[in-house]
């Protein structure tokens, strides 16, 4: 793919870095270039990427040719940039950003607080009383058409430049001006009531004297808040203390990173262990944490009590945080706030709203430059045919205010009354239910599409795991077999009777043989179900939450505390909905999941009896593991369990070997099926406390900590024996494979952008027929560095047609040295995933797209965190989900399904874009012809500054007279949306920009002429005609600047 691309180790937001001349390519360059470009050695060695001070322009091939700035580059654009630079300067001057720094909090006591921190308050506000009028007329100033008429109007005040009534110009500019403060205004405040509504959400704030109400904007860094259950956040806090038992709590996280499933927070142990909540201002304890960063993943702390012998220090970690906008889903907990307002997490992914401009109003904007270059050359003609006679430069001003409606102010009327009425006509559609438009200026971004970037969780996909495959190797069950698991599991936990026991939460499990090391003996189907079941059932993080309900006294009992195992009252939750799908699985076929905390956990059986099993350890699943693990004792028994789970790819190596595991896991995935291989290994006392030791060991190294911990537990994944292979179907939205066909089919490039997991990023993107069956797939290995971006992107610069996954990580060190070259590779690739991005770097996806292909963008998605990408793309679709409304109040269009946008683009956006070019270019015309008559006019009275029309009538023509041929082009159609959705091929014309252009353009300057030229002297030789007809004592009155044009014609 694009072997001719050259990666050239680049600065970041630096352009492609060319060779100096040729002798000096030869010099570096291989003997065979076109041959051993897949394999160029880099340009440094390793030590050398690392080094930051490390000079880039002492490379061979990053030496830059420094561009010569004369006159010519300023008057080319060179003025925008020194403007922009200085504007840029003058901003960062007045705003006086402050360095973020690392800070001390000590427990309720803000006072001590050395710095002074941030308000907690939410501001979406653009302007205040004092610049909303200065901001709003910038923005509308700031194109050359307003700025032009201004100017225009304020010249009719100079007597001598006057040329017609003063209400002919300021009354069309006022009106504009007006209508748009009125709609800044009410957007305003609207803003400004969503975010008073926020800011005076009440919490409890505990001090000295017990509990008082705060309002969320009154919070300080150092206040230590309560927060109930279904209760937002409101500042990035350390979690204290919890109402549960356990020391922990859920929390649900869809507006931060998009996941809708619940997150696991533990409570610091010093002060959950603390008798009662008033005992917290009875330690002297303060917390350290890092400076504010943009991380929702990390973050990296001390919890430290001074008043004890010795002093107790805790690590704190990102289980023990809660971040702002994130809602509390079990108990009430208690934490003290260490971040608020702008330096909180979710401030500091977002982005702040940008004004939108279309590209069409951008290529009108030029448009209308290249008629005031060609209005003032015609003012100078007319003023050079004079010769230059008197005050000439008066007179060549009052040429260029007569030919002013060459370039005529109803056009941004027209424009944005035609806007308002797509609009309408958007939400009025009645096979797009529900649709919004929310910003009306830019609804023709629509037709214009290239790229469309989606979110997965909750748009692509509904986020609903169903199990749909067990395979054992020799039988494989599906949806219509499951009733065979189900009666195999009540067969095996009947084979024996219950045993009653001390506590009478354990049972008898079915009898089986214990693995030794004499020969294998092939067990029996129901016994291979029911290991499979068993471990599918222990191997997890899902935890059973109980509703709470309210007793016979009126009081609230907790459901989990009285053991109220009932099914009804019973939710999992995890940190990954296909864990849930595995629990909720187990529990239909007679197995169920009902008590659940940090050290133990209880199945039920079919027949009501609850097996007990402690939690020896637990391995959490990575994305550089790819599994997960935990081992068990059961109490019954004492057996202890080592049971696994994870991807083929890292599970192929661990179990025994097998003939099956490959070509099944390759079956369902093409079936779009998640898959996971789960295996088990038995564990004597021995073998256990050997490990126990070494594992305790490696987690108190201080030097590669992490690696010696992976030594150890690899240590266990030998030869495991293979259980089964799950497959777990993630349900799509409606319609969503027929909709993404449409898109490419009109040559839309789609990517998707994702927080969630490769593996499932990429089984979605298969499922969703985003990847075809026939494409291949190039996963981009894990990068850290310079010398391993360069080695992958040459191998995949190889690949040809084939479709990039790659992971946030990865993709940051790509864009730090080889950006351009990354882009201009993934824009050729037919499909591109990204996993695990951050909603910045979705964000940031988006302006590299914008800024390297120039084409126009658009983004899709319905949580929180894809708030980031909707506002930096040119076009923002949200989506009203499951995981709010705030990707759908931030967006510029709001749909209820995914299917929607097919309609949207191909129709209604089609026909947005072909009319507002139609009606552009119809009032540029009709201005143009009146021009054009003046024009005439004048050269036949010598060049007289005289206009031909004046008063009401010139606003009349532009607005009344001349309306219906503007309504009917609002209304016009050039194909029905049944032949637009059918062939959807006729939508890459519109991205080309042929239905306006220069050449669109000059024909409607040709027709204007032919159509403005003949009026004139037609009427000036009937009005002579009528002249001669005139008794000779009236020809006496006849002005002397007419006289010789009465005779031209009366000698005609």
């Amino acid at each position: 793919m694009a072997d001719h691309i050259p990666l050239n180790p680049v600065r970041k937001n630096s352009k492609r870095i060319p060779y100096i001349n040729s002798a000096r390519r030869s010099r570096y360059s291989l003997e065979d270039e076109s041959s051993n470009l897949d394999e160029m050695p880099l340009m440094m060695s390793e030590e050398g990427f690392e080094n930051e001070e490390s000079d880039y322009q002492t490379l061979p091939r990053a030496r830059v040719n420094q561009r010569q700035r004369g006159l010519g580059w300023f008057l080319l654009g060179g003025w925008k940039v020194l403007c922009g630079s200085c504007c840029d300067c003058l901003a960062r001057i007045c705003r006086r950003k402050k360095e973020l720094k690392a800070r001390t909090v000590w427990l309720g006591c803000p006072d001590k607080c050395e710095e002074k921190f941030p308000k907690n308050a939410i501001k979406n506000q653009k302007y205040n009383i004092f610049t909303f009028v200065p901001g709003v007329l910038y923005q509308q100033f700031k194109f050359f058409l307003n700025l032009y008429f201004l100017v225009v109007a304020c010249s009719q005040f100079v007597p001598s430049l006057k040329i017609g009534y003063l209400y002919t110009y300021w009354a069309p500019l006022g009106f504009v001006l007006a209508v748009t403060m009125v709609r800044e205004a009410v957007d305003e405040v609207r803003r400004c009531q969503r975010d008073k509504e926020m800011n005076s959400q009440l919490y409890s704030k505990l001090t000295m004297r017990g509990k008082i109400q705060v309002k969320s904007c009154d919070i300080q860094v150092g206040d230590m808040i309560i927060v109930e259950k279904n209760q937002r956040i409101p500042a990035d806090l350390i979690f204290l203390r919890t109402s549960e038992k356990n020391g922990a709590c859920f929390i649900r996280t869809d507006q931060l990173d998009g996941e809708t499933d619940w997150k696991l927070k533990v409570a610091v142990g010093c002060t959950q262990r603390l008798p009662a909540v008033g005992d917290l201002f009875s330690i002297r304890a303060y917390v350290y944490a890092q400076k504010p960063q943009l991380d929702i993943h990390s973050f990296e702390g001390n919890f430290t009590r001074e008043d004890t012998d010795p002093q107790i220090n805790e690590s704190l970690s990102i289980e023990n945080t809660l971040w702002a906008s994130t809602v509390v889903a079990s108990g009430t907990v208690i934490g003290v706030v260490i971040y608020t307002g702008k330096e909180t997490r979710s401030v500091l992914n977002t982005s702040y709203a940008k004004n939108k401009v279309g590209l069409l109003d951008l290529e009108l904007n030029r448009l209308t430059k290249a008629l005031f270059l060609a209005q003032v050359v015609l003012s100078v003609v007319m003023v050079a045919l004079q010769g230059f006679v008197g005050p000439w430069f008066r007179n060549l001003f009052r040429f260029v205010v007569l030919f002013s409606y060459i370039i005529p102010i109803s056009l941004r009327v027209n424009l944005d009354m035609g806007k308002s009425a797509y609009g309408w006509m958007i939400m009025k559609d009645e096979n797009i239910p529900g649709t919004v438009v929310r910003t009306s200026t830019i609804p023709e971004e629509l037709g214009r599409l290239v790229y469309l970037l989606t979110d997965k969780t909750g748009t692509l996909t509904q986020n609903e795991m169903i199990f749909k495959r067990l395979h054992l190797g020799t039988v494989s069950y599906g949806t219509d077999t499951m009733d065979e698991i189900q009666s195999h599991i009540v067969q095996s936990y009947a084979q024996v009777p219950s045993q009653p026991s001390g506590g009478g939460t354990s049972g008898a499990t079915p009898s089986r043989k214990t693995q030794t090391s004499g020969p294998k003996v092939r067990k029996s189907v129901s016994s291979r179900i029911h290991e499979a079941v068993k471990a599918i059932a222990l191997c997890h993080n899902v935890t059973p939450v109980y509703e709470s309900h309210v007793g016979v006294n009126g009081e609230t009992e907790s459901a989990e505390a009285d053991q109220d195992f009932s099914d009804d009252n019973r939710t999992y939750q995890a940190s990954s909905p296909d864990e849930v799908a595995l629990v909720r699985w187990t529990e239909s076929v007679g197995l169920t999941l009902v008590n659940r905390d940090l050290t133990s956990l209880q199945l039920k059986t079919p027949s009501g009896q609850i097996l007990s099993f402690h939690i020896l350890q637990i391995f959490p699943f990575t994305s550089e593991s790819k599994r997960m693990g935990i081992i068990v004792r059961e109490e019954s028994t004492g057996d202890i369990t080592f049971y696994m789970k994870g991807a083929d790819v890292a599970m192929a190596s661990i179990v025994q070997y097998n003939d099956w595991l490959e070509e099944e896991c390759g079956n369902m995935a093409r079936e779009g099926l998640r898959t996971l291989v789960v295996a088990k290994k038995s564990l004597s006392e021995e073998q256990y406390q050997d490990f126990e030791n070494r594992y305790n060991q490696a987690k108190l190294s201080i030097h590669d900590r992490a690696l010696k911990v992976a030594a150890v537990v690899e240590s266990l994944e030998r030869e495991m024996e293979l259980l089964c292979l799950t497959g777990v179907e993630d349900q799509l939205q409606a319609d969503v494979r027929p909709t993404l066909e449409l898109l490419r089919n009109a040559g839309i490039k789609i990517w998707m952008l994702t927080g969630d997991k490769l593996e499932t990023a990429t089984c979605i993107a298969k499922s969703s027929h985003l990847v075809s069956r026939s494409q291949d797939i190039h996963v981009f290995k894990p990068v850290s560095s310079r010398g391993e971006a360069h080695l992958e992107l040459n191998a995949f610069r190889r690949k040809h047609d084939c479709a990039l996954v790659i992971s946030g990580d990865s993709l940051e060190v790509c864009l730090r040295y080889y950006e351009h070259e990354f882009v201009e590779l993934a824009c050729q690739c037919p499909a591109v995933v990204c996993c695990r991005c951050s909603p910045t770097q979705k964000a940031q996806i988006v302006t590299l797209l914008q800024q390297h292909t120039a084409n126009r963008t658009c983004a899709i998605g319905d949580g929180g965190n894809d708030v980031s990408m909707i506002q930096a793309a040119d076009c923002g679709i949200g989506i009203e989900g499951k995981e709010g409304k705030q990707a759908s109040l931030a967006a510029d269009f709001s749909i209820t399904q995914f299917k929607h946008i097919g309609r949207l683009l191909m129709v209604h956006g089609r026909n947005s874009y072909k009319r507002s070019a139609a009606l552009g270019q119809f009032v540029m015309h009709r201005g143009m012809i009146i021009s054009t008559m003046q024009a005439v006019f004048s050269s036949i009275f010598y060049f007289a500054s005289v206009p031909l029309y004046q008063g009401f009538l010139m606003v009349g023509y532009a607005t009344i007279y001349t309306m219906f041929p503007v309504f009917s082009l609002v209304l016009d159609q050039d194909v029905k949306p049944e032949m637009a959705l059918l062939y959807p091929e006729l939508y890459k014309d519109l991205t080309k920009g042929r239905s306006l252009s220069f050449k669109t353009f000059l024909i409607w300057v040709l027709i204007s002429v032919y159509q403005g030229s003949p009026g004139p002297l037609q009427t000036l030789r009937q009005s002579v005609s009528q002249y001669l007809r005139f008794p000779p004592a009236i020809r006496l009155y006849t002005p002397a600047f007419v006289r010789p044009v009465n005779r031209y014609f009366c000698n005609r």
